[in-house]
């Protein structure tokens, strides 16, 4: 199908095509929703109404997806360091500045149940991206969802005490869902935005997988990974284990034979029965593999819902929902964890990240690392063409995809498959469209077109809305107005 057919096409189905969209979650607006991510230096570089002003004009945003709460570069901050700056805001990088934290004031009183506090982000000063942004967004009607991520630094007070620790003891970078102190801190954020903000949600972000996969190398940086830094093999995810009836010891044992099973395949040491065999030997052999990758999984959506109750305690009218990362368009496994039909009574909308234009090198590095794993008696080629036949769409060959990116073919079969996984839920389905996530150099750039076509095939998929990614600061003007283009083209502009 050419271009020009597909968007014609597109554009009807997108109209007509109602009979499986769900009900409203929350809210009495029946208008699609047109969401951007946004973290506070652009209000503080731009200003808010130059911002907002932008964001209306160039894409119809009705919803702003603060990031009112990260340590991480990924949506805060400015453009990431070595990439090409936009042509919007602050023409500079804030390499050596940035630090992160909440980008909201913090109200001491709902953080008593914790000894982590949450340090303020000292970044920009007294400023309160809630407190600055709410009265404008509140005037063009604009919603807002408070948009926070499981990103933290080593160097933060009391830290320690939250910590997943490895397959060693050693403590890792990542908080344990299981430890009261981290749980109870989450629980705290939230319920400080809820009752302090007139604000219309929350979205939490946790781009983190189960020891096993993540001992496979099975996500896009999967080839450089220790499979013995897996998590978490803290006393509170070991008392929960014995609860359940997993032997700690035996799991612990099990991932140290994985881990040299791992070893070998990245030397080129094949096993005598291949690779795949070999690691079937390991999980009949040692079933608390999957048995402690089940442990953490359930663990992350019993955070979804401690998370989801505690919100709707406060007030019933906010929505809550989740990101789910880009790891579910390349790993099997990590997919099958993502069961939407067991996440959607926890969840008003999900946004599933769909980014087309980095998911070509994304894919490409997963193939690469899994190849030296589980799947290393496979062709690489091969491989990539099984990862398409299982996960349902097809694109180019792994030398192309980093250079092509993959296509708005992509998103509409990712956004198709999600939406009938949702069926017969409220869920809203929110896909994530890329707009210059940073790529390496020489690799796929985004474009107006491509923007266009990702997000009119969203919604030709079934989705409720869109959600352009990752950072407004990152964000080029051009390629940020084919969001637009693509409702003029479905006729919802």
């Amino acid at each position: 199908m050419d271009r020009r057919t597909f968007l014609q096409s597109a554009a009807a189905a997108a109209l007509t095509a109602t009979a499986d969209q769900p009900a409203k979650a929350f809210g009495t607006t029946t208008k699609k929703m047109i969401g951007v991510q946004v973290g506070a230096v652009s209000f503080v570089d731009e200003g808010t109404e130059k911002v907002l002003d932008e964001f209306q004009q160039d894409a119809l945003i009705n919803t702003l997806f603060l990031a009112t709460f990260t340590y991480g570069r990924g949506i805060a901050g400015r453009q990431f360091p070595g990439q090409p700056l936009p042509d919007h805001g602050k023409q500079a990088y804030d390499t050596g500045t940035f630090y992160g934290g909440n980008y909201a004031t913090i109200h001491p009183q709902y953080y008593r149940n914790t000894i982590f506090k949450g340090t303020r982000a000292p970044d920009l000063g007294d400023y309160d991206v809630l407190e600055a942004v709410l009265p404008s967004t509140r005037k063009r009607g604009i919603k807002t969802i408070c948009w926070f991520e499981d990103a933290f630094r080593e160097d933060i007070p009391g830290i320690d005490q939250l910590q997943e620790k490895d397959l060693l003891g050693k403590a890792a970078t990542t908080l344990c869902f299981n430890n009261p102190n981290y749980r109870n801190f989450l629980l705290g954020i939230v319920e400080d935005w809820a009752r302090s903000y007139d604000i219309d949600g929350i979205m939490w972000c946790s781009e983190r997988q189960g020891a096993f996969s993540e001992a496979l190398g099975a996500s896009q940086e999967g080839g450089s990974s220790n499979p013995r830094e897996v998590c978490c093999f803290c006393n509170y995810c070991k008392t929960k284990a014995r609860q359940r009836s997993i032997s700690p010891e035996r799991a612990e044992e099990g991932f140290l034979e994985l881990a040299k099973f791992v070893d070998s395949g990245r030397k080129g040491q094949r096993p005598v029965d291949g690779y795949y065999v070999e690691l079937w030997r390991l999980m009949l052999r040692y079933p608390e593999l999957l048995a402690w990758e089940m442990l953490w999984t359930d663990s992350l959506r019993e955070t979804y819902a401690a998370i989801y109750k505690h919100v709707k305690d406060v007030n019933p009218s906010l929505g809550v929902g989740w990101h789910i990362c880009s790891t579910n368009s390349f790993n099997p496994i990590y997919r099958a964890e993502q069961d939407l039909a067991a996440i959607a009574p926890v969840s008003d909308f999900l946004k599933i990240v769909m980014y087309h234009n980095c998911a070509g090198e994304r894919m490409a590095g997963y193939i690469d690392s899994v190849h030296q794993t589980l799947y290393g008696d496979v062709p690489q080629q091969e491989l990539l063409e099984f990862h398409y036949r299982v996960l349902g769409y097809q694109e180019k060959s792994l030398a192309e995809i980093p250079f092509t990116g993959l296509s708005a073919d992509y998103v509409y079969r990712e956004t198709k498959r999600s939406r009938a996984g949702l069926k017969g839920t409220k869920t809203q389905l929110w896909p994530g469209i890329d707009i210059d996530i940073p790529t390496e150099s020489g690799h796929s750039k985004c474009t107006p077109d491509g923007t266009r076509d990702a997000v009119v095939a969203a919604f030709r998929g079934g989705a409720d809305g869109v959600i352009l990614s990752r950072k407004y600061s990152e964000m080029k003007l051009a390629n940020l107005r084919g969001a637009r283009r693509a409702l003029q083209d479905l006729g919802m502009a």
